[in-house]
């Protein structure tokens, strides 16, 4: 148990270094043009008085790395600033379109491991037949087909053509479950395709080379059935690379996300990323990195903790 806690504390301690440099970079890049936004924010015909007057309001005529310390001292205490364009704050804003990109990921990412699992496993039992040879064809078929031209492509079909989902928009769940999951089908099955593929291949990857051990060759010496044999014992040692993917393919649909969202008219972070950067909204688009960037490292520490539960040598790592 030791050994876990210390694996945990390595784990945080790296997650909180990522962080912290995730945000210098972000920081250096977004904000080295604050005078223009200055600009675009009081118009064209700003005089050069009026947009001086405007970047010492914002803070963004001092140097970077004083503007930098000031954000990350505030932002450690809850406080990413206020938008420059709404005056709202920027983590309320960022946390309401947090819950409709939480809802599209988490969904996807269910669907994307229950039919994963099931796919990779069942290829893996039935290796070299008509099944395993059609999961490859359609792994490779599914991540190369691009999630936007697939979203069009399921909103043409099954919301134009036959309406049976709507085009756009999203429903709460605690306004109606049924519309929320409705809102939801479409935009999750152009996210999942893709991961799917990908994951089940990997996942008939590792439970072969699991199979392919000599404990699993003793294991059905002493009459142990297939199933247990696999839903008990393989599956199991094949967790630690199953989680991995998976991790990575959360990675994906987050950042999936962005595209997607803008296609179904989700209000969610990609829509909100995108408009702020289209207005030069710089403290929302800042918000939105941060969250993001929080959300992976969280997910990341959460895997490596499941993982050295799974198997002890990762611990060691």
């Amino acid at each position: 148990m030791r050994v876990l806690w210390r694996f945990v504390a390595r784990r945080v301690a790296s997650g909180i270094v990522l962080l912290i440099a995730v945000t210098a970079v972000a920081y250096a890049l977004i904000y080295s043009g604050g005078t223009n936004v200055a600009q675009n924010i009081l118009g064209e015909f700003a005089t050069e008085e009026q947009i001086n007057e405007k970047a010492a309001e914002l803070g963004t005529d001092r140097p970077l790395v004083v503007q930098y310390v000031e954000w990350l001292t505030r932002a450690v205490q809850g406080d990413f600033g206020d938008s420059w364009f709404t005056s709202q704050p920027v983590l309320a804003t960022v946390l309401t379109r947090l819950s409709v990109t939480g809802s599209l990921v988490v969904v996807a990412l269910t669907v994307a491991v229950v039919v994963s699992l099931v796919l990779g496993v069942a290829a893996a039992r039935r290796r070299g037949s008509a099944g395993d040879r059609a999961l490859q064809f359609v792994a490779v078929t599914g991540e190369a087909i691009p999630n936007f031209w697939l979203a069009l492509a399921l909103v043409s079909a099954f919301a134009i053509s036959i309406p049976l989902f709507p085009a756009t928009g999203y429903v709460s769940p605690g306004v109606s479950v049924t519309g929320w999951l409705f809102s939801l089908v479409l935009p999750v099955i152009a996210i999942v395709v893709g991961s799917v593929a990908g994951a089940a291949q990997q996942i008939r990857g590792a439970v072969i080379e699991v199979l392919q051990k000599d404990y699993v060759r003793t294991l059905r010496a002493r009459g142990l059935s297939e199933r247990s044999v696999v839903l008990k014992h393989a599956l199991r040692n094949a967790a630690s690379p199953a989680l991995t993917v998976f991790s990575l393919q959360f990675i994906g649909m987050m950042s999936g996300a962005v595209l997607i969202e803008r296609v179904f008219a989700l209000p969610g972070m990609g829509n909100l990323a995108v408009d702020a950067t289209l207005q030069g909204d710089i403290p929302i688009v800042m918000g939105v990195l941060i969250t993001m960037a929080i959300v992976v490292v969280v997910v990341n520490l959460l895997v490596d903790i499941a993982a050295g539960w799974v198997n002890p040598k990762v611990r060691l790592q």
